[in-house]
């Protein structure tokens, strides 16, 4: 097992599931490249994409790294005053509106091809 499946198998059977759900279309169907990274799987393309952060509230925040600069026309991202992380929560795998998850995942990936991100963060 790799190390972000590791991550996943440490949790409780729901958000386990939803992770692994995220973890296998991502990496399995849409060959990104899974990462720990900040102690939470990431997941890359070209740069970072998105993330799968287990809440202690037992639900998993699926989010895009660059989400501020996504269409968002789902209307399912949520900033949570944040500038540039938008993300959706879920606590089942049943709850995943499929089509529209899938349209901001392909969106995603779709600015990661045409722009790789670039920090603006200044050391």
């Amino acid at each position: 097992m790799s190390e972000v499946e590791n991550f996943i198998y440490e949790y409780e059977e729901q958000q386990r599931e939803v992770m692994l759900y995220f973890h296998d279309l991502l990496t399995l169907e849409l060959n990104l490249v899974a990462k720990i990274k900040y102690k939470i799987p990431f997941y890359y393309g070209r740069s970072w994409i998105c993330y799968l952060n287990p809440t202690k509230d037992g639900k998993v925040e699926f989010a895009f790294v660059r989400g501020n600069e996504l269409s968002n026309i789902q209307g399912l991202l949520d900033s949570k005053g944040r500038k540039q992380v938008y993300s959706i929560q879920f606590k089942k795998v049943d709850e995943i509106p499929l089509q529209q998850t899938n349209e901001l995942i392909q969106e995603a990936i779709l600015l990661d091809r045409m722009r790789v991100y670039k920090s603006k963060r200044t050391s």
